[in-house]
């Protein structure tokens, strides 16, 4: 009996063992590459850390970021990015799931590529596509509305049209995994949960608020999630559409973390900014998980 025992206990062991060795690069690579930046950026956000300069100022760096106009700045357009664009996302991503869902199987498949189509092209390509129809001398988007007799507008160059111009892009990259999920989402509920509100005679509209949309809640959780911490984190088509400009008008805190950082070695003050980013999106996704999560069943 007691052979027995020992020799199940070695089993478990050596599975143990072999299980720990398996996860051994994942976790190596987390170590390396995720959390050991994520350590080092909290150090040196305490620190005046330049090309020259590598002296301990404390909460200095964060108690300037309140003052700067410019950060304070990037951070409106953030958090208006994501005001702005995730409710449009989840809302335009539903629509079209439900109305795909209901299309023969061709059909479904033909635009579920093409609205997943950005999601896995190049940011660059993409960018340069838009930077085209926003070009205020011969770009699209200018020759429609000239049509309509309206005068053209530059787009990315005037403060009251470019960090709209950047929702729409930014709205045109985030639907794509969305609508994948939603459709797939839709073909997890029971149709007899529906045949049943048929039955008894509930509208569409009934169906979708009382059945369907309950139902898609851990879909909701995921999206949201995952859209708000992407948008949070939008760099490269302000990068590539306007640097951050006109005055600022289009500079988010992503954007403001490069700049600092690389264009004028200030590496101190962009550890802060990245560690300031981070402390609001996991209040905003503990937020969401608290009440998007409350209707999921785990």
């Amino acid at each position: 009996m007691e052979a027995t025992v020992s020799k199940s206990r070695k089993f478990v062991i050596r599975d143990w063992l072999m299980s720990y060795l398996f996860l051994l690069p994942a976790f190596g690579f987390f170590l390396v590459f995720v959390a050991y930046p994520m350590l080092r950026g909290v150090y040196i956000s305490f620190f005046d850390y330049s090309l020259r300069n590598f002296d301990f100022v404390g909460l200095d760096n964060y108690v300037s970021l309140f003052h700067n106009e410019t950060f304070l700045k990037s951070m409106r357009n953030t958090i208006l990015l994501v005001v702005i664009a995730v409710p449009i996302v989840i809302v335009f991503s539903v629509f079209v799931a439900v109305n795909i869902y209901k299309m023969k199987e061709f059909s479904r498949s033909f635009f579920r590529g093409v609205f997943y189509l950005p999601a896995v092209s190049s940011v660059v390509s993409i960018t340069v596509v838009w930077g085209w129809i926003y070009h205020p001398n011969y770009g699209i988007l200018n020759y429609l509305t000239g049509m309509l007799g309206f005068e053209p507008i530059s787009w990315l160059g005037d403060t009251r049209t470019a960090l709209l111009a950047i929702i729409a892009v930014l709205i045109t990259t985030s639907v794509g995994q969305p609508i994948i999920l939603y459709v797939a989402s839709l073909g997890n509920i029971p149709t007899s949960y529906i045949e049943a509100a048929e039955i008894d005679r509930a509208t569409p509209w009934q169906i979708f608020l009382k059945i369907v949309w309950p139902m898609l809640m851990p879909t909701n959780l995921y999206v949201i999630v995952i859209t708000t911490i992407n948008t949070f984190q939008c760099f490269a088509l302000i990068q590539l559409l306007t640097s951050g400009g006109p005055v600022y008008s289009t500079s988010t805190v992503m954007y403001g973390v490069y700049e600092q950082a690389f264009l004028l070695g200030h590496f101190g003050i962009a550890s802060a900014m990245g560690i300031l980013l981070a402390i609001v999106i996991g209040i905003i996704s503990t937020i969401q998980f608290k009440y998007f999560g409350s209707d999921v069943e785990y």
